[in-house]
């Protein structure tokens, strides 16, 4: 066990946040979507830490965050399909899933044994200092032991990897709130995971809606676990009332709900609070309680909303 330290979200804090990285330590770090555990991408030793500190199979690859567009085709392959998307949603929560260009220098523990690389730009100014800073490619995946609830803060990451982990660098809440939209591109393009980017909007760039492959035994992607996300509490879905002894969350109007994802039925809102609202029902419910969840609909950034939470209600491996 180690001493975790928080950093603050100043120059000083990004400075020795950035030094801890390029000596392969691990530092968490906001982004727009979720708190994210980073190693340098070219060093394994970092790359294999971030899957000991978070308990991570070593077949679920992880996604490389660069600075800009630039820096990603340095390391991935792009064609104007990939260009295009990268330019409507670069910064932001859009991952694309590229062939690895044979001299990325990428650590080979990334890929999980794949030929393409998931890369991302963040939108989240300390994201984009930290990655200027350290002036590296960087793995990072959600900061949080695997499987577990998603972090939208730091005190969320320190709750479970303190003592794992060199820091944190502390940005508050994160905006997004759900991880970010993984796309392949190609014919036809495949949405690997639904995300910050809602699917409506990428087929406006795309020209047509993105496939939705079913989850493969081998992930080829973050996110496609068929269990994850998960509070220690069972979770029943499409609950439009609780039974006895259940913690009842509600979306919209919800009478008697102990939580709300949103009470007015927004869906930005309710993707931003869903990762804090399950931690809250768990507490509430206790280790071996039970969590029901109201239906969210489908459309928009509801997609993820209701990946997320299938995922949490999966049965446990």
């Amino acid at each position: 066990m180690i001493a975790t330290l928080r950093f603050a979200p100043d120059a000083a804090g990004i400075a020795r946040a950035a030094a801890l990285l390029r000596s392969g330590a691990l530092v968490a770090f906001p982004t727009e979507t979720v708190y994210g555990l980073g190693g340098v991408a070219t060093d394994d030793a970092a790359v294999l830490g971030i899957y000991a500190a978070k308990g991570r199979p070593s077949h679920n690859p992880l996604i490389v965050h660069v600075p800009d567009l630039a820096a990603a085709e340095r390391l991935a392959l792009f064609d104007d399909a990939a260009r295009a998307l990268a330019r409507a949603f670069w910064p932001g929560p859009l991952t694309l899933v590229l062939p690895l260009r044979p001299d990325a220098g990428l650590s080979r523990h990334i890929t999980a044994g794949h030929p393409t690389v998931a890369i991302r730009v963040p939108a989240h100014p300390l994201a984009q200092q930290l990655l200027r800073e350290t002036g590296l490619p960087v793995a990072a995946p959600s900061a949080n032991p695997s499987g577990k609830i998603s972090p939208t803060t730091a005190d969320h990451v320190l709750d479970g990897l303190s003592g794992r982990i060199a820091a944190v660098l502390d940005g508050g809440p994160c905006a997004v709130g759900l991880e970010s939209t993984i796309l392949a591109p190609g014919t036809p393009p495949r949405l690997l995971r639904p995300g910050g980017v809602p699917a409506e909007d990428l087929a406006r760039i795309l020209g047509q809606n993105p496939a939705r492959p079913a989850d493969a035994p081998l992930p080829e992607a973050p996110g496609q676990l068929a269990s994850h996300y998960a509070p220690d509490a069972s979770v029943r879905l499409n609950a439009t009332d609780p039974q006895p002894g259940e913690i009842w969350v509600g979306f919209g109007p919800c009478p008697g709900a102990a939580l709300n994802l949103s009470e007015t039925g927004d869906l930005d809102q309710a993707a931003a609070r869903l990762f804090d609202i399950l931690r809250r029902a768990d507490r509430l419910a206790g280790p071996v309680g039970r969590i029901a969840i109201a239906p969210v609909p489908l459309t928009g950034l509801g997609l993820a909303i209701n990946d997320r939470l299938s995922r949490a209600a999966a049965p446990r491996p």
